[in-house]
């Protein structure tokens, strides 16, 4: 099921679940994993993108084979909020994944968590080919962790 409020998400969830975070690009689609208790987004893979059937079978076998629970995905806004092509793009590709899936899916603001992973990557001295290669999944992991902070605040809060 698809959750516009991120709320309704993180109540969906099972306890002591992992999560899988996705920066979907047009080429590529970086993913991150949390781990059980929701601490700690790490970068895994870039999966690059040929058609939403091997796409779709490859993030259903990390899902089986991390045990992830549930779903977020990075939402490309506008800088000023508003949501062009990109985020159609994005909801789609969720909407004809839940027809794969019963984990819950949702979303998270990713304006700048590619800047944001580009500028650690910088500061990690990584080379120009490397930052290419791991870029994609660096950003889904800045989403992800981003979302696991908030539902750490909601559990707090």
């Amino acid at each position: 099921m698809i959750h516009d409020a991120f709320e309704d998400f993180a109540a969906a969830l099972p306890p002591m679940s992992a999560l899988m975070g996705l920066d979907l690009g047009t080429k590529t689609i970086g993913v991150a994993v949390s781990d059980r208790i929701g601490a700690v987004a790490t970068p895994l893979e870039t999966v690059k993108r040929k058609k939403f059937s091997a796409d779709a079978a490859r993030l259903l076998e990390i899902i089986k084979d991390r045990d992830i629970s549930g779903i977020l995905l990075g939402l490309p806004r506008n800088m000023d909020g508003t949501e062009g092509p990109r985020c159609q793009s994005t909801r789609a590709f969720a909407r004809n994944l839940m027809q794969l899936t019963d984990l819950p899916i949702s979303f998270w603001d990713e304006r700048l968590s590619t800047v944001a992973a580009e500028k650690a990557l910088l500061e990690a001295d990584t080379t120009r080919k490397r930052r290419a290669e791991v870029i994609d999944h660096v950003a889904a992991s800045y989403i992800l962790q981003g979302a696991l902070d908030r539902m750490r605040h909601l559990k707090n809060g």
